[in-house]
């Protein structure tokens, strides 16, 4: 249980977008915790995405800005270049993950311990995890599967999230957790990209309004990835 409590919430976003600024913003505002996977490499990079039909900026956070921006919440591995890890031999596993993590902790000034695995469509496997779990600092590893789902798991190394914010599922899920009255730890693990709001895939009004949904409650517990699942 978390400080006593049976029910927790953590959000995770990717890639380290200058969108996180913006979406940080609300999550302060409700007293919400995330958990942001960068890759190091890119940081500071700017750039464009097409999206939903529409160009959208994939800015990067300056490295030298990364303390302040993510202030209070968990920086994590994203992977230096944000490879498919299934599709590459053990060494570069090894050196994209724990070169990542090294970097990220220097900047971050504390030492990483999360991950989500990079790229879309089957991007893990139960060989790179274990790479992973053997051969570097990772302590937990995200995947994109979702789980719709609010009990534990096992395996750390191929941790999925219980919904993916931009699919539909999301408000139901969200109510059906904040319903239960659980004799078990249960845990909402909502993950997204903070650049999807810019392309309307989800609005700014809507995530805010989830935020709010999701604050302040007694029965809740409100972390990091690493808070929640590490304690």
């Amino acid at each position: 249980m978390w400080n006593g409590k049976k029910k927790a919430v953590t959000f995770s976003f990717d890639d380290g977008v200058t969108q996180d600024v913006r979406l940080i913003g609300i999550l302060n505002r409700y007293g919400l915790k995330a958990t942001f996977n960068l890759n190091s490499s890119y940081l500071g990079l700017p750039g464009t995405l097409e999206r939903n039909g529409v160009t959208i900026s994939f800015d990067k956070v300056s490295p030298s800005a990364i303390r302040e921006i993510y202030a209070g919440h968990e920086i994590a591995v994203h992977t230096l270049t944000h490879p498919n890890l299934t599709e590459l031999d053990e060494e570069t596993v090894v050196y994209q993950v724990e070169e990542d993590r090294k970097k990220l902790s220097a900047l971050a000034g504390y030492e990483v311990v999360g991950m989500a695995y990079p790229c879309g469509g089957v991007n893990n496997d139960d060989r790179v995890a274990a790479i992973i779990k053997n051969r570097t600092g990772v302590k937990y590893a995200r995947t994109i599967t979702s789980t719709y789902a609010f009990g534990k798991q096992e395996n750390l190394y191929r941790f999925n999230p219980t919904v993916y914010y931009i699919e539909e599922q999301l408000d139901a899920v969200v109510d059906e957790f904040l319903a239960l009255d659980p004799d078990a730890p249960a845990l909402l693990y909502v993950w997204g990209h903070a650049f999807e709001t810019d392309a309307g895939y989800i609005s700014w009004e809507r995530f805010e309004a989830l935020c709010k949904k999701l604050a302040r409650r007694e029965d809740l517990f409100y972390g990091t990835n690493r808070e929640v699942l590490l304690g």
